[in-house]
Parts: structure tokens; C-alpha cells; sequence
């Protein structure tokens, strides 16, 4: 299938960018015009957690996106999605350890193994840094293309325990609805994988790069 013309325009991967970074520029906005509520450091917090969640699904739905539509050209904007991921989750660490911890190291490290959630979610952000480190061209050449692709596996294990912890954030407040729709969504996105190479298992059909 032909894809659209804007999306091999050469404006549109900047155009990528700028809307990637629309989330953090209203959060700015948001701080400055105090219009984030009467808790600002809750929010900062839980708006950078859920941005992380959506971007990772956001990544994750290039390649069936792409497999579906024969789209082949938003490839390309798979890598700059999932730095944007790990640029969040790294905001969302830095807020909770800032504005909710103070930047105490030994109060940080010490709160992480007594909370489940905050624990996960750390170990989401650690799969992740190998991640965003291998993600240029020279360490896709380092690696070979069989290890690179199996190390960036790891991003079906972070966007598991993102939702994880999301799902004992919310059970505070036994607030589900949200969490069920990312937990949707992330099914239908690790299945196609599933069902896509038990597909192409089959006999008579070539085993292809997904």
C-alpha cells in the first residue's frame, strides 16, 4: 500500500518531535501559570508517569501499524518514539524523587524496596536505559542486528511493569477504569506479536523480520 505523501514529507519527523515534546511544554506552561491544581507536585509526578505509559504504546504500535497498512516509512520514527519513552520516565523518576522526596538518596533508595509500585516502576526505568544507550546506528553495528533486536525485547518487559505499576498506584483509590484500557491496549499490542510469529511459523510460509 502507498503511503500518504505528508508522511514521507521530510518536515514530518520534525514535526514528530515538536509534538513529543508537546506534553512537557504544557506542563511547563502549566507550573508557570500555576494551572496545575492544588497539588502541582502530584501532578508533575503522575502526568510525566502517564505520558511514559503512553509513549511506550505509542512505540509499540509502529510495527503493527506498519505491518497492517504497509506503511513501511514510520519505521523510522520507531527509535525517536521510544527515546521519548525513556525521556519521560526519566522526568517521572526525577519529579517523584524531587518534588516527593526531596533528592534525599538514602531516603530514595530506602522507600523503593518498602512500596511495590514505586519498586517496579524503578526496575521499568532500569530495562529501559539499555534501551535509549543502544539506540544510534554505531551500537546497532556493534551488537549485530540479532542481539540488538533481542535486547530491545526488554521494552515488553518495561511497558509489563509500567502497567503494573500503574495498576497498584490506582488500587489506592481502587481506581481501575484507566488502568483496564492500558491493559487492553498493551494485549492487543504484545498479541499481534504473538499471534504474527506463531503466523509466520506456519508451514509454507517464510519466516520474515518483524
Amino acid at each position: 500500500m502507498t503511503p500518504p505523501r505528508w508522511l514521507l514529507h521530510r518536515a514530518a519527523k520534525p514535526l514528530l518531535f515538536l509534538l513529543c515534546l508537546a506534553p512537557l511544554a504544557w506542563l511547563f506552561y502549566g507550573a508557570a501559570a500555576n494551572q496545575l491544581g492544588a497539588n502541582p507536585a502530584e501532578t508533575l509526578i503522575r502526568s510525566t508517569g502517564d505520558w511514559t505509559l503512553r509513549f511506550l504504546c505509542i512505540t509499540l504500535a509502529v510495527t503493527p501499524v506498519r505491518q497492517v497498512t504497509g506503511w513501511h516509512a514510520i519505521a523510522r520514527w520507531r527509535r525517536m518514539l521510544g527515546l521519548f519513552s525513556f525521556f519521560y520516565a526519566l522526568l517521572h523518576f526525577t519529579a517523584f524523587a524531587w518534588l516527593d522526596m526531596g533528592l534525599d538518596i538514602a531516603a530514595i533508595l530506602a522507600d523503593i524496596p518498602k512500596r511495590p509500585f514505586i519498586l517496579v516502576g524503578s526496575l521499568a526505568l532500569l530495562l529501559m536505559l539499555p534501551l535509549a544507550a543502544t539506540s544510534f546506528n554505531r551500537a546497532i553495528k556493534a551488537l549485530g542486528a540479532a542481539r540488538w533486536q533481542a535486547l530491545h525485547r526488554l521494552a515488553y518487559a518495561s511497558v509489563l511493569l509500567g502497567l503494573l505499576h500503574f495498576f497498584w498506584m490506582r488500587s489506592g483509590k481502587n481506581d481501575f477504569g484507566e488502568v483496564a484500557i492500558y491493559a487492553v491496549l498493551i494485549a492487543m499490542l504484545l498479541g499481534w506479536r504473538v499471534w504474527r510469529q506463531w503466523r509466520l511459523r506456519q508451514p509454507g510460509r517464510a519466516t520474515v523480520r518483524s
